[in-house]
């Protein structure tokens, strides 16, 4: 009882702490005009989403002002909260409706996270770090966001809620889990980074049965590895 006092807290002291400002805004525009230059996002509601959401609330205080730059940064436990370009081209892969039942492997910093609930998806979201599961809980549900936050291994998925209608990757996978590719229902997309190395190839598949799927390459991406343990 005691532990849940503290923590809403903590949450409410650093959510007020954190300000919107019009200067924040105005970077927010800058960062959207330079994503489109990238002819690849064509989806004009993922620029719509990325308007709403602050992304200067996902990090640390010192990179406020470097938040609105098309870069990656640090989020502790050896995690980062991916490119802008990134994300959005991720959320362009995955072709995302409103009402879409859509799991994400690696929460992170919660940013991705609140880009699927803007858009109107129904959110299931793996972190295996405990810090990080609990620090995006915090900042999600302060921007009014209610997705399904679980800690654990994304390996496993959540088959207690499965089939999904898409599935999101966000850390680099040696090859595609055979347990998420089961919980994606026939026709659903899964993106997903794949390979081992320094570089990552961005798929995209299409699950045409429950044992066959089609896929397509988007090109080198740079992840965290995606990896089975979770740390308390």
């Amino acid at each position: 009882m005691f532990e849940n006092q503290v923590e809403m807290f903590v949450s409410k002291f650093y959510f007020c702490t954190m300000q919107d400002t019009f200067k924040h805004k105005g970077m927010r525009k800058q960062l959207i005009n330079e994503l489109k230059e990238d002819e690849r996002i064509t989806n004009m509601a993922i620029f719509e989403a990325f308007d709403k959401i602050p992304r200067h609330f996902f990090l640390d205080k010192a990179f406020v002002e470097q938040a609105y730059s098309n870069m990656a940064f640090q989020i502790g436990a050896g995690q980062t909260i991916s490119h802008p370009l990134t994300v959005a081209f991720q959320t362009q892969l995955l072709e995302v409706q409103k009402g879409d039942k859509i799991l994400e492997i690696g929460t992170g910093s919660g940013f991705q996270t609140c880009i699927l609930c803007q858009l109107g998806a129904r959110v299931f979201s793996i972190e295996r770090q405990k810090e990080l599961h609990l620090k995006a809980k915090k900042i999600i549900h302060d921007l009014n966001f209610v997705p399904r936050l679980s800690f654990g291994d994304g390996y496993k998925g959540l088959p207690t809620f499965a089939p999904f209608d898409k599935i999101i990757v966000t850390c680099g996978a040696p090859e595609i889990p055979p347990a998420l590719f089961e919980q994606l229902k026939v026709g659903g997309i899964m993106v997903i980074p794949v390979g081992e190395g320094v570089h990552q190839v961005m798929k995209r598949v299409v699950k045409t049965s429950e044992t066959t799927f089609d896929s397509d390459d988007f090109g080198a991406f740079k992840f965290v590895p995606m990896l089975e343990q979770v740390v308390k």
